[in-house]
């Protein structure tokens, strides 16, 4: 069985717990969009592991995990990742990591024009700086550097040239900053072509050779961050989405049989943009605590909010989900109740979506918390009858399984049905 594993919220609901858990299933996993922008986090065998650009399915043996071309790669630090993973015992070679000839190369300028584009507005996006959208940008005007570039000399260099020869005049004379030095960055960028081309594959000839196998799709962030159908323009700079799995990884002969998302029991994002169901005051502080809601990759305190269900089906809608994956129940233990959005004050006949969600007025349904510890919890009917109607209240508005219920950080904390 081939799954893909989205999620349904802005990021963050807990994707990488839940692919370390399907990666037990799996032969390949194959992260397909976006960068190190991403963070997710799994707990096993003692140790917290925090993945940005490799694939959560490293820590099971016996897998492949595969960087597609969707993705785009920051070199050092994926480099410090492999290292870091690496000195605590996970084993990462050219056997079971591949990276895709054709994903596209974050470089020092990205970064830069980053800081200086969000530097520069009145409408703050909320960037990581990490110079992702700048690459995408880069990638669609056909400027772009690939990996199959980068451990070509002669071709990387001739890029680079092109490069530098078009932005550093934007970034002297616009931005008022330093021109960047071509043979600084062909030094460095060389040194990392040599540390990363043993694992550059072409991909596209893996995944047909080997198509029989199964497969599990990683995505990043969340489907309202998509770059079209998220909460334009507070988003990511890629197609987050499931029907994004197939063409950022290059797996076109492979069938999709599931796609699994992933929401959290209340929702939470980072950065700027409209949040209907947000705490407005320091209940919310409450949720970061418990929760230990604060970004992977960013450490940036997450706004927090009740559980969205308008949002939630929507996002069902969009990516065709067949199941979902409900994390984090264990910190709603002590609500004596629990709030759901439901609808929206004042729309209109077809509804307000993303369009003018900045002006959504939450309409909430109450339902009584259940008072009880669930995190050790290992099976649905020890749950609590109230915390199952917390779960049959979402299914049925949503009009889909929740088929999988993480009760805390630890792998074995997972409620399968």
């Amino acid at each position: 069985m081939n799954i893909v594993v989205v999620g349904l919220q802005w990021g963050d609901e807990g994707k990488g717990k839940i692919i370390d858990y399907l990666a037990k299933d799996a032969d390949i996993i194959v992260r397909f969009q976006g960068g190190n922008n991403a963070g997710h986090t799994v707990v096993f065998g003692g140790k917290k592991f925090i993945f940005h650009i490799i694939p959560s399915g490293i820590l099971r043996k016996s897998k492949v995990c595969v960087i597609g071309n969707g993705v785009v790669i920051d070199p050092k630090i994926l480099i410090d990742e492999i290292t870091a993973l690496g000195n605590k015992g996970v084993d990462i070679s050219p056997r079971n990591l591949k990276i895709s000839l054709l994903s596209h190369i974050i470089m020092p300028y990205h970064k830069l024009m980053d800081s200086f584009r969000e530097g520069k507005r009145i409408q703050k996006i909320g960037t990581t700086m990490r110079g992702i959208g700048p690459c995408y940008v880069d990638k669609f005007s056909r400027c772009g550097i690939r990996m199959a570039d980068l451990i070509n000399l002669k071709r990387f260099s001739l890029k680079l040239k092109d490069n530098l020869r078009e932005k550093n005049p934007l970034f002297v004379k616009v931005y008022g900053g330093k021109p960047f030095s071509f043979k600084k960055i062909l030094d460095e960028y060389c040194y990392y072509a040599d540390l990363l081309k043993p694992y550059c594959c072409d991909t596209v000839d893996f995944f047909y050779k080997n198509k029989k196998k199964k497969f599990l799709f990683e995505g990043a962030q969340g489907a309202f961050l998509d770059i079209d159908y998220g909460t334009y323009p507070f988003v990511t700079s890629s197609h987050t989405v499931s029907s994004n799995a197939v063409l950022g990884s290059g797996a076109a002969p492979v069938k999709i049989d599931k796609v699994i998302g992933v929401t959290k029991s209340y929702t939470t994002r980072v950065g700027e943009g409209p949040f209907p169901t947000e705490f407005k005051d320091t209940f919310g502080d409450y949720f970061r605590s418990k929760g230990k809601e604060f970004g992977a990759t960013t450490n940036r305190p997450r706004r927090c909010g009740w559980l969205d269900l308008v949002l939630l089906k929507r996002a069902v809608m969009i990516n065709n989900v067949t199941d979902i994956a409900l994390t984090k129940l264990d910190i709603l233990d002590d609500m004596e109740e629990v709030k759901v959005c439901v609808d929206y004050e004042g729309k209109d006949k077809d509804g307000y979506f993303l369009y003018e969600l900045d002006r959504a007025k939450p309409i909430y349904k109450t339902l009584k918390g259940w008072g009880k510890d669930l995190s050790s919890v290992r099976d649905y009917a020890g749950l609590s009858p109230f915390a199952k109607k917390y779960i049959s209240f979402i299914e049925h508005f949503v009009k889909r399984k929740i088929s999988f219920i993480s009760v805390g950080a630890l792998r074995k904390a997972v409620i399968v049905r």
